[in-house]
């Protein structure tokens, strides 16, 4: 039959879940599941929606499927390219805090991370006043993939844009009839992305994330495989219910997109829309000293909510990360390391007493406005 080598994936990927290391308890595993569930989607996605004659933007990575550590703040496209071919991108550019591209060669793996081809933002094109922009690119060796990721600041107010590409030798043209031969294929391409993506994802934090002693933040460094004007922190934290982590992390204007998250060990975003895992500058409060100080923990401070609080929703682990993208040219040496302290979680308001706690209903308008924000910016 032409699913019997997706199914046996499916079977494949379901044992990998199963066995995952850092499995403690049956949440632990049931969200494992529902991560499953996102990376069939991711495969079946990029098997099927995809031809090297007719290309196209999808959007792979999003709140129903999770991977590679996935900012909340970010749309995510990507388009197959064939080397030597010519591509047209053209778009309008939005209100978002930064618009960038990247072309991958080759892909990640359990065993390496792509190699970044060439990587640029939207101030390296001609944008018309009305926001329309046009650029060619012809796919060099080894390009496998452009990379467009579209990054939200302020959720509330910037606004997506638009974005296509297409390869004007085969504009017009009408697509290759279907054939057994055409599906088998695809139903095999979806099986290997399946398993591939899984083993890669379990592998890859431990290439540099997990490097690091635990509850620390390294030094803001060039992203692997990331974008020039990318730098990034990472670590991973481990805490007790009763304990929280406080990061103090400087605001830095010289940049378009400040953010933190935190997220599980699948190496995935936590649920961002009815939980507060992740914060930008423009979202997060900043003391009189230019200093934001968020706070990560189980329960909030003292039993009641403050705006910096990042909660871990019941993981007692995972990896964390800070992002500052759309650098101002010569300034990449100039973000400020943050800085980490783990303390009791009832001593946070006493170290913290700037920070008003919020009530309930105050706390529950900004879990509201998330998903409002979300449901408008995300595809699906």
């Amino acid at each position: 039959m032409l699913t019997d080598t997706l199914r046996e994936a499916i079977a494949e990927a379901e044992r990998l879940i199963a066995d995952a290391p850092f499995i403690r308890t049956e949440q632990d595993l049931l969200e494992g599941y529902d991560y499953l569930s996102g990376r069939i989607r991711m495969a079946m996605q990029t098997a099927f929606d995809y031809d090297l004659d007719r290309p196209l933007f999808i959007n792979p990575t999003h709140q129903f499927s999770r991977q590679g550590l996935d900012n909340p703040d970010a749309i995510y496209f990507h388009a197959y390219l064939k080397p030597g071919v010519e591509y047209v991108v053209r778009g309008r550019r939005g209100s978002s805090a930064d618009l960038s591209f990247q072309v991958m060669g080759g892909t990640y793996s359990a065993d390496a991370a792509a190699t970044s081809l060439l990587a640029f933002d939207d101030r390296g094109l001609d944008v018309a006043a009305d926001g329309s922009f046009e650029f060619r690119y012809v796919a060099e060796p080894g390009a496998k993939t452009m990379v467009v990721r579209e990054v939200f600041n302020d959720w509330d107010s910037e606004q997506r844009g638009t974005l296509m590409i297409e390869r004007p030798d085969t504009l017009g043209r009408p697509r290759r009839p279907l054939t057994r031969e055409l599906l088998q294929k695809q139903y095999d391409v979806a099986a290997r992305s399946l398993v591939g993506s899984i083993q890669t994802w379990l592998a890859f934090p431990h290439f540099f994330q997990y490097k690091e002693p635990v509850n620390t933040l390294g030094a803001p460094r060039a992203t692997l495989g990331g974008l020039a004007t990318q730098r990034s922190s990472i670590g991973h934290y481990e805490l007790a219910e009763d304990e929280a982590m406080i990061v103090s992390v400087p605001r830095f204007d010289g940049c378009g997109y400040q953010g933190i998250q935190i997220g599980s060990d699948w190496y995935a975003s936590t649920d961002y829309e009815t939980h507060q895992t992740s914060l930008t500058a423009a979202q997060a409060a900043v003391d009189p000293d230019g200093v934001m100080r968020f706070v990560i923990s189980e329960r909030p401070p003292s039993g009641r909510p403050i705006a910096n609080w990042l909660e871990t929703t019941g993981h007692r682990t995972g990896p964390m990360m800070l992002r500052w993208q759309r650098i101002d040219a010569g300034r990449e040496d100039d973000v400020p390391a943050p800085s980490v302290e783990v303390v009791p979680v009832d001593e946070v308001a006493q170290r913290l007493s700037q920070h008003a706690p919020l009530t309930d209903e105050q706390y529950a308008e900004r879990i509201a406005a998330r998903q409002r924000a979300v449901a408008r910016r995300m595809i699906s």
